[in-house]
């Protein structure tokens, strides 16, 4: 399967850094922080990259679309994702700048672990709508947009925490002549989710609706779960990278 050769790939790449590549034992601490960093990426956008599977059958199946007698087209409530991109991303970027100012910007794994909670929150509402689409009698009812509008809202929260602060900090944390493999590590993770994500997705038969609250419930817990373990893992983190020359921030 495409998601062995990946992991395999990855897995060899790591290898090859730690013992092959004449790093320093500080630079070995900085790959450390990437691959964690790597797993916990693929777990966020195993998530979030179901908006065209499993959350896209939601809205063309449960989620009624009609505004003012005209139907909103299916794809068009995934262009939310991308509008709350623009909106919130120059409050994103002030927030970080202000807190870096005041010392109290937040390790990159605890922004990480931010976006998978927040992540987490999306989905929990996608168990609540759905479990009012199985309570009306399936199809018969549907449930308004609002309920995928919000989800993918919290899931940009996610991503504004975990998407640029990733791409920052395998900038920040690469040895010098290993920096634009990063880039390419770092995309590996989004590659790995997406097909993680298309697997989960193929899954989904909009024929059988119960189905749809455990999945969603599900990803939400991995979600929870990994945030809460990431979360605790950044406090040792922050303390092995104190006397780093890149710390993880």
């Amino acid at each position: 399967q495409m998601k062995n050769v990946m992991l395999g790939m990855a897995s060899l790449y790591f290898l090859y850094l730690f013992f092959g590549a004449g790093l320093s034992g500080d630079e070995k601490k900085r790959i450390a922080v990437i691959i964690v960093l790597f797993i916990f990426a693929t777990i966020f956008w195993s998530a979030f990259e179901q908006a065209p599977t499993s959350l896209n059958l939601f809205a063309r199946d449960f989620t009624d679309r009609v505004v003012f007698g005209w139907e909103v087209p299916t794809l068009w409530l995934q262009a939310a994702n991308s509008l709350f991109v623009i909106i919130l991303a120059p409050v994103f970027a002030a927030v970080w700048i202000a807190l870096g100012r005041r010392h109290k910007d937040p390790s990159s794994p605890a922004k990480f672990a931010f976006g998978l909670f927040f992540a987490g929150l999306a989905f929990m509402i996608m168990v609540l709508a759905a479990n009012r689409v199985i309570a009306g009698g399936g199809t018969a009812i549907k449930v308004s947009m609002w309920w995928l509008i919000f989800s993918y809202f919290l899931q940009t929260i996610g991503e504004l925490s975990l998407s640029p602060v990733g791409l920052s900090s395998m900038t920040k944390l690469a040895p010098l002549k290993f920096k634009g493999q990063m880039m390419g590590v770092w995309f590996m993770a989004a590659a790995l989710g997406n097909l993680i994500a298309g697997l989960v997705g193929g899954h989904v038969d909009p024929n059988k609706l119960q189905e749809m609250p455990a999945l969603f419930q599900r990803t939400a817990m991995s979600l929870f779960i990994a945030a809460a373990v990431l979360g605790l893992l950044s406090i040792p983190i922050k303390r092995m990278m104190r006397d780093s020359s890149a710390a993880a921030h």
